[in-house]
């Protein structure tokens, strides 16, 4: 399709989890819902629209030891695209991707720069690794190098404990969360364990990572103060095997791990029923593959949440919470076409018929 062809999508237009149109246009790489006048050269997409699907915990350029090779990391952009995920908040990575802002059939990226860690309390080579004391300054540099966000590790195993801690003390948290807040950057933390969602919700953080720690007495406090969670539900599926590898050197750790995994779906219906944002995240990148959008959206589904409400989670609601548009008038035409109706079965969303990327078919 050339850069100046017009693109038909006809069939039913999920503008909103509601609001459903029977076309829309695609003229100079943008969404209209007027026909063109004298439109030539229209190629015509039939089936359901969606906006280009989200994946709100993603690593591009992260491998399992650390950065990756850029051959490499297009490959994991191309294997999202191909999965329908057109936007992706890059939660950590230690690689610099703006080079993918430049390419006009990859995946939109928001960063929140590189992880910052306690000094060893994290996969090597991920993170910058450091102590309280430089916290702020960190913070501050990461909040200027990424797109609106920051990441913290919020706790990780101590291993003079042989369990799951958190990582920074309050006072220090809430000085980096006041910073990062002054620079316009929202913050995240990776959170496993229960002991240090309190401090850092306190402090005023602005989304948990993973939360498998969400108590009954914490959802109260997640729910008032705002606080979204990204449970990446295929990830935590992880933790019975990380247990196993752990058990005879940490067996506290392992059975820590194990109860956060038992009990990860009603973590996440707990969470939900209380009107806490919940988005998909798959934490692909590192250790997981990428392209598994589709799955988190059905892991949401397992644990309960309505089928709409999980699609949301990776379309309309998460587009208005990361500030990018959907598929109104006027907007970018990033979007994903299936042949029959995601609302009424997730499982669709693994099977994309078309995948549009700034007006152009890449898929």
């Amino acid at each position: 399709m050339s850069d100046h062809a017009v693109l038909h999508v006809r069939g039913r237009i999920l503008v909103g989890p509601e609001e459903v149109r029977d076309e829309l246009w695609v003229v100079g790489g943008r969404v209209t819902y007027d026909r063109p006048a004298g439109a030539q050269d229209v190629r015509t997409v039939d089936g359901w629209a969606l906006p280009g699907l989200v994946d709100a915990h993603c690593h591009v350029g992260l491998g399992a030891h650390g950065p990756v090779d850029r051959d490499v990391a297009e490959k994991q952009a191309l294997t999202d695209r191909e999965a329908g995920t057109l936007l992706i908040r890059d939660a950590g990575s230690p690689s610099d991707t703006r080079w993918v802002d430049d390419r006009e059939d990859l995946p939109k990226i928001i960063r929140a720069g590189r992880h910052i860690a306690r000094t060893r309390r994290y996969i090597r080579g991920y993170a910058h690794e450091i102590e309280p004391a430089d916290l702020v300054a960190y913070v501050a540099r990461e909040a200027r190098r990424g797109d609106g966000w920051v990441k913290l590790v919020g706790d990780w195993i101590d291993r003079d404990l042989g369990d799951l801690a958190p990582s920074w003390p309050r006072q220090a948290v809430e000085a980096a969360i006041a910073e990062a807040h002054r620079l316009g950057a929202r913050v995240t933390a990776h959170c496993f364990a229960e002991n240090s969602l309190r401090d850092l919700v306190e402090a005023g953080i602005d989304c948990v990572e993973h939360a498998t720690g969400l108590t009954d007495d914490l959802i109260p406090l997640f729910a008032e103060r705002g606080v979204a969670i990204v449970p990446t539900l295929v990830n935590i599926a992880t933790f019975p095997k990380l247990a196993e590898g752990g058990e005879a050197k940490f067996p506290r750790w392992s059975a820590h791990m194990r109860r956060l995994h038992e009990r990860r779906y009603d973590t996440v219906r707990g969470a939900y029923d209380a009107g806490i944002p919940v988005f998909v995240g798959t934490d692909a990148g590192g250790t997981l593959p990428h392209g598994l959008v589709a799955d988190e959206v059905a892991e949401l589904v397992t644990a309960g949440l309505p089928a709409r409400d999980a699609l949301a989670a990776a379309t309309w609601s998460a587009r208005a919470w990361l500030g990018r548009p959907g598929l109104e008038e006027g907007a970018p035409a990033d979007l994903v076409v299936y042949g029959t109706d995601p609302r009424a079965d997730v499982r669709v969303l693994a099977a994309p018929r078309r995948i549009v990327l700034d007006g152009r078919v890449v898929g």
